[in-house]
Parts: C-alpha cells; structure tokens; sequence
C-alpha cells in the first residue's frame, strides 16, 4: 500500500478521473466523440489524452513501459492523434485503455515512492529528474485541468452540469433560473462593451 502523502495524492488524483469518465454517462457514440470547439474538442479525445499521459509519465519517465503500447502513442505524423478515438476504438475501448492507465500508475506510486525519479525527456534539462511526487502533482492537475474542459463539453452537449454523480455542486433553483440567469449575465456583457 502506497504511504500516505502518496494515498492522497492519489485520491485527488481518482477524483478527477471519476468525474471525467461521469460526463460520457448516457451519452450516444457520437456525442462521446462530438467536436464541440473551434480545436475538435471532445470527451473520448480528453480521455484518451489523459490515458497517454499517465502512460507516458508514469511508464516512460520512470523506464516502466506499459506492456501493448498502443501504436498511436509513438505515431509522431498525426497531429492531435491522442484527442480523438479513431473509427476503429470504442468508447469501452477508450475507457478500458483509461482504467489500465490509471492502474499502471498506482502501481509505479507504491512500487517507487513518492521520492523515486525519472527523467521527463520532453521538458527542459533544468526540470529534470524529476520525483515521482512531482509526476503525481503534475498529472493531477492536468487531469483536473481536462476534467473542466469535460463539463463544458457535456454541458454543450446536453446541459448535463455539476461536480460529480452524488454532489453536482450546484445551486438548487427552478428550472427556469438558468435561462433567466444566463440572460441576465448577457445583459451585464452587453453593458460592459457600452
């Protein structure tokens, strides 16, 4: 079991990585797949990135290489290749690469500690070793950081907002509180540029 700064991070770390995989609940195939910003944003893509990060950070960096690289991980002419599943991988495949990930990683924290290190051979000489607390710290945030592209991309695709399944962290308000909100935040917009 991994020590206990290393339980935490790791918590912090599994809460962002529930809420991401909450927002492609009920989703259809092609609103999980849907580009929904000028840069083909979209929720498998976030996972499928987030899935290539902990591969990279925690099996690269530390020379624990994932066992079946998938091939797009060392596809250098495809640009964006890890923000989008392709025709041929599933939302269940995406997701299922995603939880492999994650338990990749929790086994390189309890095997090597939060003071086990690595070299990061995409950030400059002076980042580096870098510690595997660093790797943790780093890779929460960014998961983090994706997880609230997630709610936006969700919430343009079918209103669906909030935190997480059992705390949406929201406001209880009527229905109707929204769209008058939303209308009265234009207002204030419009004012401004006045």
């Amino acid at each position: 079991m991994p020590e206990p700064d290393a339980q935490l991070l790791l918590r912090y770390l599994q809460v962002a990585r529930d809420a991401l995989v909450w927002k492609l609940e009920g989703l259809s195939p092609y609103d999980q797949r849907r580009p929904l910003t000028p840069t083909g944003t979209n929720l498998l893509g976030l996972v499928k990135h987030l899935a290539g990060v902990e591969f990279g950070y925690f099996g690269d960096v530390l020379g624990r290489p994932v066992a079946d690289r998938p091939a797009w991980m060392d596809d250098e002419n495809t640009p964006n290749v890890d923000m989008f599943a392709s025709a041929d991988e599933s939302g269940a495949d995406i997701l299922a690469l995603y939880r492999r990930a994650w338990a990749h990683t929790d086994a390189a924290v309890a095997e090597l500690g939060l003071d086990g290190t690595g070299e990061v051979p995409w950030w400059p000489p002076a980042r580096n070793p870098v510690t595997v607390r660093q790797l943790l710290v780093h890779v929460t945030a960014e998961t983090h950081r994706h997880a609230g592209h997630a709610d936006l991309v969700r919430e343009l695709i079918d209103g669906a907002a909030g935190l997480r399944a059992d705390n949406d962290n929201l406001p209880e308000v009527a229905p109707t509180w929204w769209p008058d909100h939303v209308a009265h935040l234009e207002a204030i917009a419009r004012d401004a540029t006045a």
